[in-house]
């Protein structure tokens, strides 16, 4: 997922924030709005969500190796070694 920022289209809805989280953004938006602050921390936390779940599918993907893959897996670094030792 690719996300744009877009600053055209805005929508005003109604969110319960725990007391630390306002404190921390009002605290940390600099010259902008606190409105602007939220959305900058949440484009950054949609960011990172999706690294993480990448993270975790290139995790699975690489910890499932069949026995196969383990024999060829073992096959070609002898093979190397072959090739290293004849230079």
């Amino acid at each position: 997922m690719i996300f744009r920022m877009r600053k055209a289209t805005r929508t005003a809805k109604s969110f319960t924030v725990d007391r630390d989280v306002l404190t921390y953004v009002v605290r940390s938006r600099g010259r902008g709005s606190v409105s602007e602050r939220v959305n900058e921390l949440l484009r950054r936390a949609i960011v990172q969500e999706e690294y993480d779940r990448v993270e975790r599918e290139a995790a699975e993907f690489f910890a499932t190796e069949s026995a196969a893959e383990r024999r060829e897996r073992r096959a070609f670094r002898k093979a190397t070694l072959r090739s290293l030792a004849r230079d």
